[in-house]
């Protein structure tokens, strides 16, 4: 069995994308990303996740992370099963536009998995990177912290709310970080 994208080294630091099916556009909405900030704050104070840098896309998330106490493949699969849920019941009880084509396509989803009973969000997998040294590490720090810049959401990092760039210039954003020195 391949380890090239498992979680290998328990003590590792790790970049990881969450991606929703069909890469649909569920976080242009802030009911979704407040489900996902909410979760990785539990998975923080909880299961012992250390958030080193983060970025909520339209359609997936991009994190640096790592977990002196529980193994990150659990973490992120408890993160993606918990979310799922939330999302799903969103979803139910709101009034988006997109409803019943998502739900939809969330439920074509499922019923080709025999995991899923009814929906199926996130594709499998978080395709976890480790990070063993200072410039992959930088390079990937740039990449999730410009990747607002280069979809023209922003013109300035540090000027896009669900992201950690703003820590990175000594400010304070939506969750708590350990930077990467």
């Amino acid at each position: 069995m391949s380890e090239k994208y498992k979680f290998v080294d328990k003590n590792g630091i790790y970049f990881v994308t969450p991606t929703i099916i069909g890469w649909v556009d569920v976080f242009t909405k802030s009911q979704y990303c407040s489900i996902i900030l909410d979760s990785l704050k539990h998975c923080q104070e909880q299961k012992g996740l250390k958030i080193h840098a983060w970025c909520i896309m339209s359609s997936h998330l991009h994190l640096i992370v790592s977990s002196e106490k529980e193994d990150l493949s659990s973490i992120m699969r408890d993160f993606k099963k918990f979310t799922s849920k939330k999302i799903i019941e969103e979803i139910e009880s709101g009034n988006d536009s997109r409803k019943e084509w998502m739900l939809a396509l969330f439920s074509e989803a499922a019923e080709q998995t025999k995991r899923n009973k009814y929906y199926k969000v996130w594709q499998d997998g978080n395709h976890p990177i480790l990070l063993d040294t200072n410039k992959m590490m930088d390079q990937r720090l740039n990449y999730i912290h410009n990747n607002p810049v280069e979809q023209v959401i922003v013109f300035n990092a540090f000027d896009y709310i669900y992201s950690s760039a703003i820590d990175y210039t000594d400010g304070s954003g939506l969750l708590e970080i350990e930077k990467i020195s």
